[in-house]
């Protein structure tokens, strides 16, 4: 008991680290980064394959995803945002047809309305996902309440986190049922998980 005590310290100041590094980010420079972060993506072969984008709706201290969702709308892809079904952590994805269709949640978060239908297939899908750090093997520092922990236990399909290179770490904290992601995106450069090795692998689109 006293070591996962240890980890859930470890996970709560690196939290902080790097809250704190994003709440003090320059506009203009963060609007920067953004750019860089949605070219990459916009360009990779997995976005350009896809046939559903399942994206969280960036809070002002994230990766702005808002252009990313208007451009996957605009592409004619199926667009899907997380839910919260309630407090214990669990959520799924429900596809909207405009930004219109969110509105303020629990957590204040953007969410689509409970007439929003759930998505229920997601083959060719890629899932955008939300963290305050990556490391190089694909685990994430997430916001502590569980919720994407437990949708990638049942989620298949492929993973990509965004993240500023300052928020890249070589190693984080993790459990044995984390699941890692496929690629990390930052404004400098993509890494493609090597899983074999759990060993990350740089390389500029």
């Amino acid at each position: 008991m006293e070591k996962v005590k240890d980890i859930r310290i470890v996970k709560r100041k690196l939290r902080a680290k790097y809250r704190s590094y994003r709440e003090n980010l320059d506009p203009v420079e963060k609007e920067r980064m953004d750019d860089q972060i949605y070219d990459r993506i916009v360009s990779s072969q997995y976005y350009q394959n896809a046939h559903t984008l399942l994206c969280f709706v960036s809070t002002d201290i994230e990766v702005n995803t808002h252009s990313l969702l208007m451009k996957a709308l605009s592409d004619g892809k199926q667009v899907a945002v997380p839910k919260c079904l309630d407090r214990n952590g669990r959520m799924d994805f429900f596809q909207i047809r405009g930004m219109q269709d969110l509105s303020p949640a629990m957590f204040s978060l953007l969410e689509p309305s409970n007439r929003a239908p759930r998505i229920r297939d997601y083959r060719g899908s890629v899932c955008i996902l939300p963290a305050f750090a990556f490391d190089t093997g694909g685990y994430r520092i997430g916001y502590g309440k569980g919720y994407y922990d437990r949708f990638l236990q049942k989620y298949h399909g492929i993973k990509v986190g965004v993240c500023y290179n300052y928020c890249i770490a070589p190693e984080l904290p993790h459990g044995r049922f984390d699941v890692p992601a496929d690629y990390i995106v930052t404004p400098k450069y993509t890494i493609t998980v090597k899983k074999e090795a759990n060993q990350g692998d740089a390389y500029d689109e």
